[in-house]
């Protein structure tokens, strides 16, 4: 099981500069989890860019994952690991996923860099 961040599904959904190095972790749907807060993000986004039919057709797709509640067992840890880490909000939340699910973040996110658990992508932008 892993955790694919926020920039991760974008690049992949795109067809980005570095979809290919994020195609071999959505191989399995089932094997990834998702925050709901990632679906928030990557809605968002599209929805701006794209529309909203657009971005409830990537939820849906999005929806195929395990998807993991923001409750207050998660709030709570997501505060611990924001504290001990210095992440956002969102980044906080994401990465106390991954941890409460036993599961790796994959992401190109600066903010993850280095911290355990989590397989980074570099991404020369």
């Amino acid at each position: 099981m892993i955790v694919v961040d926020s920039c991760g599904w974008l690049e992949f959904l795109a067809d980005g500069r570095w979809a290919e190095e994020y195609a071999a972790y959505f191989s399995e749907p089932e094997k990834i989890v998702t925050p709901s807060i990632v679906i928030y993000e990557v809605s968002k986004k599209i929805w701006r860019e794209q529309g909203k039919e657009k971005a409830l057709l990537v939820a849906a797709q999005m929806q195929q994952t395990r998807i993991a509640p923001l409750d207050a067992r998660l709030a709570l840890a997501a505060s611990d690991v924001s504290l001990r880490w210095g992440l956002p909000m969102a980044d906080a939340v994401i990465y106390a996923t991954g941890t409460e699910y036993g599961c790796k973040v994959v992401t190109s996110d600066r903010h993850f860099k280095g911290l355990p658990g989590v397989i980074f992508i570099p991404r020369n932008d």
